[in-house]
């Protein structure tokens, strides 16, 4: 499960977890835009030390603009994953994104989960984001990962 499309970094990372051990990734996105309020993405850019991020987000895409910037980032995404050489599909979620995630799962039989975001303070301090709540709804672990750097 990720909110933007992976860099370059972020799939080196998932795609050697396992070593040689060959991996299929199904990936969920729900657009940034879609997932918090603004108050709380502010201060999580304000936690970390980003005043100027905090700032532009009231520029985040929401909305029809939000799904055509996440259709784009899972494209980029699966791309990545697959010259990579893994196997990838993936979604768009636009609601439940939990709901969407515990369906997936089940689905399509998956070992583990994997939520690749950046951070999220407030949500975290609260046991509110995403992994946190997953570990208690998708029966599979549910390992938690930061993105290494700005998409």
């Amino acid at each position: 499960m990720i909110e933007k499309a992976l860099t370059s970094a972020d799939v080196e990372f998932v795609t050697t977890l396992h070593g040689d051990e060959p991996a299929s990734f199904h990936v969920l996105l729900q657009p940034r835009g879609n997932q918090a309020d603004r108050l709380l993405r502010a201060i999580d850019d304000l936690a970390l030390g980003e005043l100027d991020e905090a700032a532009r987000e009231g520029e985040t895409p929401e909305g029809e603009q939000a799904l055509d910037a996440g259709d784009r980032a899972l494209e980029v995404s699966l791309r990545a994953l697959r010259g990579a050489g893994s196997t990838a599909e993936g979604r768009l979620i636009e609601d439940h994104p939990l709901d969407a995630l515990k369906s997936l799962v089940e689905e399509v039989g998956a070992d583990e989960v994997l939520v690749l975001t950046d951070p999220h303070y407030v949500e975290e301090f609260f046991h509110r984001d995403w992994a946190s709540r997953a570990r208690h709804k998708v029966g599979v672990p549910v390992l938690k990962l930061f993105s290494h750097s700005r998409a």
